[in-house]
């Protein structure tokens, strides 16, 4: 790999955005794409080697191309240091997940709670503006508190976060629904939201609601498109 395509790589990951590392293999030319100066049928072969993961070589008209997915890793934003993000933080990451919570109360959002924890004490409307959520992210909020929650769902439903999903009953979600609609957000949008979060799996103690939420976010990056 060249320099310039050491740098245009290294600038790439720092943003997260996915991008495929393409190179000749008859007479080494290499690429960052999607580019719009490539040839479109090399760019359509990196956004689905992207979008499953894979890396591999693919014949691209007469020439032979090798492109490997350069994907940032799945990342799970967090809102509330609350006690299900106690178990959900160590199981997130197991699964692959790069973690940050976010909570302005240091006293719940702390390294003393959360050892080894990516912790950010802003407010979550701005640590969402500035975390600002792409299509390998996932925003769960988790602390009932509507002065914490609305605003980071607020925020993220302007993103293209892959799941949104938010703790509470179904009376508790329909309200926040309702709080949200009043913000602006049309009821399309809205139903991106998984509330209450986690899939049905009659959850009970923190740890099986952490896994809940797992499987749902599992299911939902992994399952039919």
């Amino acid at each position: 790999m060249n320099l310039t395509t050491l740098h245009a790589l290294q600038q790439a990951q720092s943003a997260r955005r996915p991008v495929a590392f393409a190179k000749n293999l008859s007479d080494g030319a290499e690429l960052l794409l999607p580019d719009d100066a490539a040839p479109e049928n090399l760019n359509e072969a990196a956004k689905t080697a992207l979008a499953a993961d894979k890396t591999g070589t693919h014949t691209i008209g007469n020439e032979s191309w090798f492109i490997e997915a350069r994907n940032p890793p799945p990342r799970l934003i967090l809102i509330g240091a609350v006690h299900i993000a106690q178990a959900l933080v160590p199981l997130a990451t197991l699964t692959g997940f790069e973690v940050v919570l976010v909570d302005p109360r240091t006293a719940f959002g702390n390294q003393d709670r959360f050892p080894g924890a990516k912790i950010i004490n802003d407010w979550p409307d701005d640590a969402i503006k500035t975390l600002r959520p792409e299509i390998r992210t996932a925003v769960v909020t988790l602390t009932h508190d509507p002065k914490l929650d609305d605003p980071a769902l607020d925020e993220a439903l302007k993103s293209d976060a892959f799941y949104l999903g938010a703790l509470g009953s179904r009376k508790t979600h329909a309200a926040r629904l309702a709080r949200l609609a009043a913000l602006g957000h049309s009821p399309e949008t809205l139903s991106r939201i998984y509330g209450p979060v986690g899939l049905n799996i009659g959850a009970v103690t923190a740890p099986e609601i952490a896994l809940s939420i797992i499987a749902e976010l599992v299911s939902t990056r992994r399952g039919p498109k």
